[in-house]
């Protein structure tokens, strides 16, 4: 059975719902700028917040929720418990290994990703096109890093490169990969790496982890998506940015993420510019 949210046809709903972000730390969010900015063009009277929650309360927090709330944002650290607390699991978020949307239907939740969708959003608009990535590779292993794999498997390719840190935590990476059907090549992340020669770059990094990449010769062709938005340009981005490639900020994916979140909980079109326009004005740095 579709939720009650998602079973909505454009133009119908009407009635007052709730929806939150949920993570721990989370005043830092800028998810209730975008989707308050999406219901308002919407004409919805709806309302969506920031709530502080942790791994161990989510499986409570969700149960004791009534029928107001159309759904839930997940942030670190919810993504991969997420799994475990939902009364269903759908493909994307199955794939992933991780998910950052709970949708309601009957008898609980439904965890889904859209995080694979801001990756693909955010290449898409700036060039990137569906089997025309040549070659790519991933920086990091984490729940950001599994959604850009998958991504990547939507655009079309069926190999990369992925550069961790340390390879050892990279076996839930792995896993992505094979449920998805992408070769993996996982290797130690260092800037003189051949494979950031690559066609498209993404970066799941944290902020500043990253920094030593800016002394790599970035080229024209090429294209960075770097996750981090704030603070921007990234050393990184920076960097890539005057040896001409194409930069990307992750900016850009939330928007792309947070539009198809609005599109599953209140069943109508997301008001891409509009939640765009907000997000400029709340984070007027952030690269958009």
């Amino acid at each position: 059975m579709l939720s009650h949210c998602v079973a909505k046809t454009i133009g119908v709903v009407t009635s007052s719902m709730k929806a939150a972000v949920l993570g721990r730390p989370i005043s830092h969010s800028l998810s209730p700028v975008l989707h308050n900015a999406a219901y308002a063009a919407l004409g919805l009277p709806w309302n969506y917040s920031a709530i502080d929650c942790g791994e161990e309360e989510l499986a409570d927090f969700i149960g004791g929720c009534d029928a107001e709330w159309a759904g839930f944002s997940l942030t670190m650290p919810l993504k991969r418990v997420a799994l475990q607390v939902a009364t269903a699991v759908d493909e994307r978020a199955s794939q992933v290994g991780a998910a950052n949307t709970l949708l309601p239907i009957e008898g609980g939740w439904r965890a889904t990703n859209t995080d694979v969708d801001g990756v693909t959003g955010a290449l898409v608009e700036h060039g990137v096109t569906v089997g025309e990535v040549g070659s790519a590779v991933v920086l990091g292993a984490g729940g950001t890093a599994q959604a850009a794999v998958v991504a990547l498997a939507e655009l079309g390719l069926t190999e990369c490169t992925v550069l961790v840190r340390d390879p050892v935590r990279a076996q839930q990476l792995r896993v992505t990969a094979q449920r998805t059907g992408v070769d993996v090549t996982v290797a130690v992340l260092d800037p003189q790496a051949e494979a950031l020669r690559s066609a498209v770059v993404i970066s799941t990094l944290p902020a500043g982890a990253a920094d030593s990449l800016a002394d790599h010769p970035w080229e024209q062709g090429q294209t960075l998506l770097d996750v981090v938005y704030s603070p921007w340009p990234t050393a990184v981005a920076a960097a890539a940015l005057a040896g001409g490639a194409t930069v990307v900020s992750g900016a850009l994916m939330l928007l792309h993420q947070a539009a198809v979140q609005v599109e599953l909980m209140t069943g109508q079109l997301a008001p891409l510019e509009a939640m765009r326009d907000a997000l400029r004005t709340a984070a007027p740095g952030a690269g958009l």
